[in-house]
């Protein structure tokens, strides 16, 4: 299986909040929102300042106007850095609990890559990455039997879904509920609204282009502790286990030749291209790596990410 990195924003999030611990900038104490913030301030001022400078080796000056504003807009729109004792300053600040929660979901993406790998072979192609105005996916095969988008979570959990509408369920080792919610994004987005939407929509602009009309979605749980539950009415698939996946796509029966593979291959890296250029920050906030569920009754929803 060949892999092509379209981008990875959580390698980039983690390099930032590793960086900012090691510069000794002060952290908020509960791997909070305000760190989230700053760090994706930071992801979204690359991508904006790398499209400005991409457009002005082209001398696309349209576009390197378009960037430049938006370059400028998002240094104004910078976040305040948490205010902290003078006490927690300085570089001997200890891994937040942002930090670790970002090891572990591109912990659980590169085991998704290994795991794929160990079972497609080389009629098999990994986008990792996408993005277009919707939102991102994580990742994308496209091989003989067609192409499939996969949303990874990295929940320590048991997930139940109801439609599109998720939650979980956290048990000690003796068997005591000790945490529960409901699973989604900031913008309110359950893991299947936030792959349905992007995918719908790479789908539209496939099917404008002679491609494939039919995308497979698939969440993946990839901590290895996180069980699939009760799900009724599944707008997606839900799967917890890579190596399962793979076999099952491995076994299915071959829809695309070499050139429509190649043709969707480009198709798709070229409109990732083009909505990064176009919207340098995107509509919700990043899903990849480990999910933020939103707590209920008192209870922590972090732990669900551990």
């Amino acid at each position: 299986m060949r892999t092509v990195e379209l981008s990875n924003h959580p390698a980039d999030a983690l390099r930032i909040a590793r960086q900012r611990r090691n510069d000794g900038r002060p952290q908020a104490d509960d791997g909070s929102d305000l760190d989230e913030a700053v760090i994706r301030h930071a992801l979204l001022l690359r991508r904006a300042t790398n499209a400005r400078d991409r457009a002005r080796a082209r001398k696309q000056w349209f576009a390197w106007v378009r960037a430049a504003v938006a370059v400028l807009k998002l240094r104004r729109l910078a976040p305040a850095p948490p205010a902290l004792p003078a006490a927690r300053r300085g570089p001997a600040q200890s891994r937040s609990d942002l930090e670790e929660r970002l090891e572990a979901g591109v912990a659980g993406e590169q085991q998704v890559v290994r795991e794929l790998g160990r079972v497609l072979g080389d009629d098999w192609v990994l986008l990792r990455g996408y993005c277009n105005r919707r939102g991102e996916i994580d990742h994308l095969l496209i091989g003989p039997p067609g192409l499939v988008a996969i949303e990874s979570k990295h929940l320590n959990a048991t997930v139940h879904c109801d439609g599109d509408s998720w939650r979980f369920e956290k048990f000690d080792r003796f068997g005591n509920l000790v945490a529960h919610g409901s699973i989604s994004d900031r913008g309110g987005r359950s893991p299947s609204i936030q792959l349905n939407e992007p995918a719908d929509l790479l789908e539209q602009f496939l099917r404008t282009r002679g491609g494939t009309t039919s995308i497979l979605r698939v969440v993946l749980l990839t901590h290895p502790s996180s069980r699939r539950g009760s799900c009724k009415h599944p707008s997606v698939h839900v799967a917890t286990s890579a190596l399962t996946l793979a076999r099952h796509l491995g076994d299915m029966p071959p829809v695309l030749g070499a050139a429509q593979r190649a043709r969707l291959e480009e198709l798709i890296a070229r409109d990732h291209r083009y909505h990064e250029a176009r919207r340098p920050s995107p509509p919700a906030p990043a899903s990849r790596g480990p999910a933020r569920p939103a707590a209920r009754k008192g209870h922590s929803a972090r732990s669900a990410s551990r």
